[in-house]
């Protein structure tokens, strides 16, 4: 089952999403940084009359990189074309989507870490000098066509930048990383979405759900929208304090963005193995899911915000963790006591 406060875009929420996504510079809170410096390139590459340098934006996911794609392209006046990486499985299908390209459009690949290698060698000399190698006929009567492309600017984005080749990523003009938002900026696009889904709030009330949105605008739009079904149901329409905390609460989000899994992680450790250091393999025992999932879905949020540490010998959960869920007295094994056996 989906958890409400998964980063990634669930199926059916594209529509919604859509409908909120801000359309310009001027409407996009947050990442100050990078969005400051893509303004700055964007009216450059206009006032030269030139092609946009291709970017590569990463960072985890429901952080607003398809929202910034969308967003150069319009200030750039050019066309957009999204797609994914694992759409694009052939050459040919790589070809048919760039010579459909008109000239300065963006084009926008999702995942772009999963592209195979044969495709993402294709987009060099797209990327360089705007022309593939289209062959034609089998066996010995094959021709290779060069066939010129217009200039066009790619966006790539990566939730794991660190997979890309480096000669691919090396092709890249502009490289950004998008970070987790603070309370401040959530709050800011929560402020919007709510009246653009037509839903009163008042302020401790959007505070109250950006502060459990674990730094991500997908995850608190999500939440906006629920939370917006118990102001109907219970509150007269209006989300104040109360409302939301006691809909969050229902939902499962504690005050720091934990939900039922993230507890258990920490809880197993802390009741079950005196704080750790606890391997992954017994851990994925116990909770009797797939280690994989346990490393790329719930620790990354734990290890940022401080409640688990990765240490040689394994998992060990911090003095926070334990205020959090109350485990004050429990005490972890300290790593340098850890017994070793001689042979």
């Amino acid at each position: 089952m989906a958890r409400i406060i998964e980063a990634q875009s669930f199926e059916g929420e594209k529509t919604w999403e859509n409908n909120l996504r801000p359309s310009s510079f001027e409407e996009f809170p947050g990442q100050d940084s990078v969005k400051e410096k893509l303004k700055v390139f964007v009216q450059a590459a206009k006032g030269r009359g030139e092609p946009l340098d291709h970017i590569l934006l990463s960072g985890p996911p429901g952080l607003g990189k398809t929202t910034l794609a969308k967003i150069i392209a319009h200030e750039l006046g050019a066309d957009c074309k999204m797609t994914s990486a694992p759409a694009l499985d052939k050459k040919g299908e790589l070809a048919a989507l760039l010579t459909s390209l008109k000239p300065f459009s963006v084009l926008f690949i999702d995942e772009i870490h999963r592209l195979p290698t044969i495709v993402e060698e294709y987009l060099y000399t797209a990327m360089e000098d705007y022309y593939i190698d289209i062959v034609t006929g089998e066996g010995l009567g094959a021709r290779s066509m060069k066939f010129q492309l217009v200039p066009f600017t790619l966006v790539g984005a990566t939730t794991r930048a660190g997979l890309l080749n480096a000669p691919f990523r090396d092709r890249f003009g502009i490289v950004e990383r998008l970070q987790f938002y603070d309370r401040k900026d959530l709050a800011v696009i929560l402020k919007r979405s709510a009246s653009l889904l037509g839903v009163e709030s008042d302020v401790e009330g959007i505070l109250e759900i950006a502060g459990r949105s674990r730094g991500t605008p997908r995850i608190a739009n999500r939440l906006l929208k629920r939370v917006r079904d118990y102001a109907q149901v219970l509150g007269k329409g209006k989300i104040n304090k109360e409302l939301a905390q006691y809909a969050l609460d229902q939902l499962g989000v504690d005050r720091l963005g934990l939900d039922g899994m993230d507890r258990r992680i920490l809880e197993l450790i802390g009741k079950k193995f005196n704080g750790g250091p606890v391997g992954i393999e017994t851990i994925s025992a116990a909770l009797s899911e797939e280690s994989d999932t346990l490393e790329e879905v719930y620790e990354p949020f734990l290890i940022q915000e401080g409640l688990l540490q990765k240490t040689q010998r394994g998992r060990m959960i911090t003095d926070l963790a334990k205020k959090h869920l109350d485990m004050s007295d429990v005490v972890a094994t300290p790593e340098s006591k850890v017994p070793t056996i001689e042979l």
